[in-house]
């Protein structure tokens, strides 16, 4: 099964997500979440910190990652693991490939001409406020 991760980052004041915008296909011009492959028998958290600080620079020092779902597509033998994790300061994002933007988490993040993903971004970050919101 190939394995993937993506990455919901908050900033500290829980008012923003970070978006990257895709320079290639599929989903070419469109806001996405951070995140990649994980390497064959690796630790899907580790791979998550290591994706986040190539794509933007931010480690953990900045940020606690919680595993918080895992989307299986079974047809496509493809496991996506979800992380997320609200920043403790301002960091200095590194752009790797694709630029990095901070989008208000009031966004409509299921809307399809935006953001990639057929309305996965959307589900993804509205289950998390619902977490965020059952710790309080």
């Amino acid at each position: 099964m190939k394995k993937y991760n993506v990455i919901v980052i908050f900033d500290k004041d829980m008012k923003k997500t970070l978006m990257c915008k895709r320079t290639k296909e599929p989903y070419m011009n469109m806001y996405n979440l951070v995140g990649g492959k994980i390497e064959k028998e690796k630790d899907g958290l580790n791979e998550a910190y290591r994706e986040l600080v190539e794509e933007t620079n931010i480690n953990k020092a900045d940020v606690l990652l919680k595993h918080f779902m895992n989307i299986e597509y079974v047809s496509f033998n493809k496991l996506l693991e979800v992380y997320y994790g609200i920043l403790n300061k301002n960091v200095e994002l590194i752009e790797e490939v694709n630029k990095l933007e901070w989008v208000s988490i009031n966004d409509n993040f299921f809307d399809m001409n935006k953001y990639a993903g057929e309305g996965n971004i959307g589900h993804i970050i509205e289950e998390i406020k619902i977490d965020l919101n059952n710790d309080n």
